[in-house]
C-alpha cells in the first residue's frame, strides 16, 4: 500500500509510520509530508531516512505545489492512502492567535481534498484526523458520532471545519473519506507542552507541575499505539463518508493524572502548582465508541501499564525531550506567558 501522511514527523503522525513499518515492512510506501513547525521532528523517523520505501517532504498542506509534490508517492507513482495528521493543535496557542490554525486546519485540508479531486486521483481512502474536542463539553454520558459540534475554543472549531470539509467532500464529490475522532493521545514522541509530557519532564527536574483550575477537568486518554491500530483497521474495514469515534476507554481527572506522574517518578505532591484556569476550558470529554467496536476493533490497553511505559520512555529519551526545551527559546516563552507568572 502507498500512504501519503501528513504531519507525520509529529507525535501521532511519526508513531503512525512507524506502525506501518512495523505491521507491513517493505510493502507499505510511505510520503511523509510535514511542515516541521516547532513540534515537528524530522529526527523522530531518523531511522528511515534513505530507505526505498520512504521519502520525507518539507512542506505545508495549505500550499498546493507542496502537495502536488507529496502526491506523487516514494517513486512518482501515486499514493493509494492519505492519512490527514497535520494540524495545529495546542488549545492555549489557539487562543493566542486562531488564524494558524483556521489556515492550516481547515485550508489545509480543502488543499488536500481539492488537488485529489482535481487531479482525478484514484484513492482508496482519505483519513481526516479529527479530535473529540469537536463536540464540546459534556457533563453525562458520552458523545456518539452523530451528535452536533460544539467547539468551544479556536483550535477545536478549526478542527471541527477541517472534519466537516473533508465529509462535505465525501458527499458533494464522492471521494472516499473517512473522518475518525479521538479522545486525548498519550505515549512517546509526544512534545512536552502537552499534560502528561510537560510534567513528566517538569518534574524530572524538579520544577512545578502547573495544573489549571481545580484539577477535575476530566480526559479520556488514549495511548497512541491503539489510535494507530484504529486508524489502520479502519482503512481496511471502514466504511466511506462514515465518522468513527476512537477513544480509550479510560477517563481520569487531570489531577489524578498529575499524581500518578508523580508517583511514577518518586517526586513530591509539593511540585503541583495550582494556576488560573484557561479561557474555555472543557469540562469533560467522552466518546461513546460502540459504532468502532461494531466494525471490529477495540481499543484495550491497559491504562496504567500504558502511562508507566511512557513515562519510562521520557526517562530513557532525557536528550530528545531536553534539546526540545533548551533549543526553543519559543517553548521558553510560551511557559513563561502561560505559567510562570500565575
Amino acid at each position: 500500500m502507498r500512504y501519503l501522511v501528513t504531519g507525520g514527523a509529529g507525535f501521532i503522525g511519526s508513531n503512525f509510520i512507524r506502525f506501518l513499518f512495523k505491521k507491513y515492512g517493505d510493502d507499505a510506501s510511505v510520503v511523509n509530508l510535514d511542515k516541521l513547525t516547532y513540534a515537528g521532528i524530522r529526527e523522530n523517523l531518523a531511522e528511515y531516512e534513505g530507505k526505498k520505501n520512504y521519502r520525507f517532504v518539507h512542506g505545508d498542506i495549505a500550499k498546493p505545489e507542496d502537495v502536488a509534490e507529496a502526491y506523487k508517492g516514494v517513486d512518482g507513482s501515486g499514493v493509494d492512502v492519505v492519512v490527514n495528521f497535520a494540524a495545529e493543535s495546542h488549545v492555549d496557542r489557539s487562543i493566542d492567535d486562531a488564524a494558524e490554525f483556521v489556515e492550516t486546519d481547515v485550508r489545509g485540508v480543502l488543499v488536500l481534498l481539492e488537488h485529489a479531486r482535481r487531479a482525478k486521483l484514484s484513492l482508496r481512502r482519505f483519513v481526516q484526523i479529527s479530535t473529540d474536542e469537536v463536540y464540546g463539553s459534556i457533563e453525562d454520558g458520552s458523545f456518539t458520532e452523530t451528535d452536533p459540534l460544539q467547539p468551544r475554543n479556536p483550535y477545536s472549531a478549526s478542527k471541527a471545519g477541517g472534519d466537516r470539509m473533508a465529509y462535505a467532500y465525501a458527499q458533494t464529490y464522492g471521494m472516499p473519506v473517512i473522518v475518525t475522532r479521538a479522545s486525548n493521545n498519550f505515549g512517546p514522541y509526544q512534545y512536552p507542552e502537552k499534560l502528561i509530557p510537560l510534567f513528566v519532564t517538569n518534574a524530572l527536574d524538579d520544577q512545578s507541575l502547573p495544573l489549571y483550575g481545580d484539577g477535575k477537568n476530566i480526559r479520556d486518554w488514549l495511548f497512541v499505539d491503539d489510535h494507530c491500530a484504529a486508524i489502520d483497521f479502519l482503512i481496511e474495514h471502514g466504511t466511506n463518508s462514515e465518522v468513527y469515534n476512537i477513544g480509550g476507554g479510560n477517563e481520569r481527572e487531570n489531577r489524578e493524572i498529575t499524581h500518578k506522574i508523580l508517583e511514577l517518578l518518586n517526586k513530591p505532591a509539593s511540585l503541583i502548582k495550582q494556576v488560573g484556569d484557561r479561557q474555555g476550558h472543557d469540562r469533560r470529554y467522552s466518546l461513546d465508541t460502540r459504532k468502532l467496536e461494531a466494525a471490529g476493533f477495540k481499543c484495550d490497553t491497559n491504562f496504567d501499564a500504558a502511562l508507566e511505559k511512557t513515562v519510562q520512555w521520557y526517562i530513557d529519551h532525557e536528550p530528545w525531550w531536553r534539546a526540545i526545551k533548551e533549543r526553543s527559546a519559543e517553548y521558553r516563552a510560551f511557559y513563561e506567558k502561560q505559567y510562570a507568572n500565575r
